[in-house]
């Protein structure tokens, strides 16, 4: 490929035809019909950092995705969304990762979540199974979290160490401590238990459940990502691996869940 060539594709189309096409998209679609929550698996970081960073450590895929989920917060706070979660780090993360690469990490995670406290714009929270992280760690996100007590903007709920199966185990734990406490036998809250009891102690708990989910790097599974919350999600999967997902990306699938009928199981 020639040198001109390389310019033309790096360069083509220009940046302003893209952003012409997402204002047109957004403009046509009806805000009744967009998400109030939109979650996404933020996939495909090292794979990014292996093709684009060859040579380089890992994480420098880790900082790209980071700094692509802060545009991301961007976007769903101009679509005017109510709740954005995202999912950054598994329990299966934790497991198979080497100190070398969990470290760093690790460090990104708890930078991105400050960066985001420090807007002053969201209410931002660390969701997840907090007490598999370093103390200092789980300190700094439960700092970051308060700062933002009482901020009126969109709600961002970063998935740190989580796995669907650990959140419903946590669930059931605190929802049997709960009538524990109030003196009810394990025969009593057998017989009376409700779907809605286990939806009061998830980690969402409160927040409307995810209408769109948004996977990156052409896997199409979920993961265990939300598992309770998702059962009438739509989902959407893209090809791009996540620090090349695009506002135009998102646009589209705005713009594809705007056009389903939704049934919620009916």
């Amino acid at each position: 490929m020639s040198w001109w060539s390389r310019v033309v594709e790096r360069h083509w189309p220009p940046r302003w035809l893209y952003t012409t096409y997402e204002r047109l998209v957004l403009d046509a679609l009806d805000r009744d019909s967009l998400p109030q929550h939109v979650a996404v698996l933020a996939d495909g970081n090292r794979r990014w950092a292996r093709l684009n960073a060859p040579g380089q450590p890992l994480v420098a895929g880790y900082r790209a995705g980071a700094a692509r989920l802060m545009e991301f917060v961007e976007w769903c706070d101009e679509a005017d969304l109510q709740v954005v979660t995202l999912w950054v780090l598994s329990t299966d993360n934790l497991k198979r990762s080497d100190d070398d690469e969990l470290s760093p990490l690790l460090a990104v995670i708890e930078q991105l979540v400050r960066e985001l406290a420090a807007t002053g714009r969201w209410r931002v929270q660390a969701v997840g199974s907090l007490e598999l992280l370093p103390d200092e760690m789980v300190e700094s996100l439960k700092a970051s979290s308060a700062s933002t007590d009482g901020t009126q903007g969109m709600q961002v709920n970063v998935a740190i160490a989580y796995g669907g199966r650990q959140e419903l185990r946590d669930a059931v734990r605190s929802l049997l401590s709960a009538r524990a406490e109030e003196g009810a036998t394990l025969a009593e809250v057998a017989q009376t238990l409700e779907i809605e009891q286990i939806s009061e102690h998830l980690y969402t708990k409160g927040q409307p459940d995810p209408d769109l989910i948004i996977r990156t790097s052409g896997e199409q599974r979920l993961s265990g990502f939300l598992l309770w919350q998702s059962a009438h999600s739509e989902f959407y999967f893209c090809e791009a691996l996540w620090p090349d997902f695009r506002r135009v990306d998102f646009v589209r699938a705005l713009r594809s869940y705007a056009q389903r009928e939704r049934r919620f199981g009916r």
